[in-house]
């Protein structure tokens, strides 16, 4: 498949669209699991062909499916929500590479804290007034200032699994 994407405004379409991240926990035994729930999007196709574009998540609204530790999760050894309720992507550039990948270059924000980021992604199926595309990366929860760890049982990197479907925007 080549990847062709009409200039204009894309808008995330939320309903088709999933962001969800694991970790393994319990010194690598347990992978913990969690989605969330509430996030927006959009993303603009130049004349030029560049891209940019910004997906933006709420925090609280992460679901790990065990309510003690989605409260832990929101408190001040994690993500913070009383002072950073969201996590937003800005997105500096995509570029359609071979076939069906593309490479996205990007600013990771959480806690406050910035950080460049890129990945590829996959296009699961575009056309005239459609994208969507699949990715995972990895993140280093260190990086963003989640560093608790009690005894020692948190390990590695956090892998972040999207998919994102993007419609045009009228004009």
């Amino acid at each position: 498949m080549t990847v062709a994407v009409e200039t204009g405004t894309w808008q995330l379409d939320r309903t088709a669209s999933t962001v969800a991240l694991r970790h393994k926990t319990m010194w690598g035994l347990v992978t913990v699991k969690g989605a969330f729930s509430a996030f927006d999007g959009q993303g603009e196709v130049r004349s030029d062909g560049s891209v940019v574009g910004t997906l933006t998540l709420d925090v609280a609204s992460l679901d790990t499916k065990n309510a003690k530790r989605d409260t832990h999760l929101r408190g001040a050894d994690f993500f913070d929500t009383d002072n950073h309720p969201q996590i937003t992507f800005a997105v500096r550039s995509a570029e359609p590479r071979d076939g069906d990948t593309v490479y996205v270059i990007g600013q990771l924000t959480a806690r406050g804290i910035s950080r460049p980021q890129t990945f590829t992604a996959q296009v699961r199926d575009s056309d005239a007034d459609s994208v969507t595309l699949d990715a995972e990366f990895s993140v280093d929860r260190d990086h963003f200032g989640m560093g608790w760890n009690q005894l020692g049982m948190i390990r590695g990197l956090t892998t972040v699994s999207t998919t994102l479907r993007f419609k045009r925007s009228a004009v």
